[in-house]
């Protein structure tokens, strides 16, 4: 967390405030916990963009990207606990990063964006064109999860034997995806999380296509999920409303929503992965 619905509201969130204005000052905030990742260096960073205006903002994978009419462009990984806002943050000690643009007239507009992290595992660079290729191009990044037809799963299944679970996390082969969606996804397609990907039938990976742009465009309509936790938040400091949605997630134990079958939680790869064994039958072995 977060993942492509949460990275995708953020982009949202923060998008009109920001586009086409100047940046006038960015740099760390004083924090005394954990130090984020920014490179390259503040008074580098200061020489590069100050005075710069923010072309647009987009998502690649789960990462924020700001562009600049210098060719450069901010990529903000939020990774487990980072958020982008646009108002006063959850807390002002754990702020790590601020833009500041010229004041704007149109009304609502502000003039200050903030990268807000509670573990300081997120990262701020700047990148020039060519270092943004090179780091979320592929190999290094797999094709966008809300791309992908019905081809493309079968391309890209086809490639692992991994549980289909796994494969799914691997940014490499498939970009967005993270924990929650997958088992959301997989519940949804009636698919084993355990599968081989490589043994992922043709009328599978169409579901598993369904499924995907289903599960991913519905959670950004609701702008992402926040958990028990309280972790996520959208840009203006606001709950997500998906985690209302959530049919297996973090919900072992409860009946299942189609067939009142408790849900079951397993761990793959370190990670914990909720499915229903009615609606997701294992074929040709147990679940692992």
């Amino acid at each position: 967390m977060p993942e492509l619905p949460e990275v995708e509201t953020m982009v949202r969130g923060i998008a009109r405030h920001v586009t086409g204005r100047r940046l006038v000052a960015s740099g760390r905030y004083r924090c005394r916990y954990r130090p984020i990742e920014v490179t390259p260096a503040a008074a580098v960073i200061r020489r590069r963009v100050d005075g710069a205006r923010i072309t647009g903002v987009r998502r690649i994978g789960k990462r924020v990207i700001i562009d600049l009419d210098t060719d450069e462009s901010f990529v903000i990984e939020p990774r487990m606990t980072g958020l982008m806002l646009v108002t006063d943050p959850p807390d002002r000690s754990h702020l790590r990063y601020r833009w500041q643009m010229e004041p704007s007239s149109e009304p609502g507009l502000v003039d200050e964006l903030f990268f807000w992290d509670r573990r300081g595992l997120g990262t701020i660079r700047l990148l020039t064109p060519g270092e943004l290729a090179e780091r979320l191009g592929p190999p290094r990044l797999g094709p966008d999860a809300l791309e992908l037809g019905v081809a493309d799963w079968r391309r890209l299944c086809s490639r692992t034997g991994r549980a289909i679970k796994v494969a799914m996390l691997d940014q490499s082969l498939i970009a967005g995806i993270g924990n929650l969606y997958a088992s959301e996804i997989l519940f949804r397609a009636r698919i084993d999380p355990a599968r081989p990907a490589d043994r992922i039938a043709d009328e599978e990976a169409g579901r598993l296509s369904r499924a995907a742009r289903t599960v991913l465009n519905e959670a950004i309509r609701h702008e992402g999920s926040t958990l028990s936790d309280g972790t996520y938040r959208n840009a203006l400091n606001q709950d997500g409303g998906y985690q209302n949605s959530h049919r297996v997630y973090d919900r072992a134990g409860e009946p299942c929503p189609c067939c009142e079958v408790p849900i079951v939680r397993v761990v793959q790869a370190q990670r914990s992965t909720f499915f229903c064994p009615a609606c997701q039958p294992a074929i040709g072995g147990e679940v692992a």
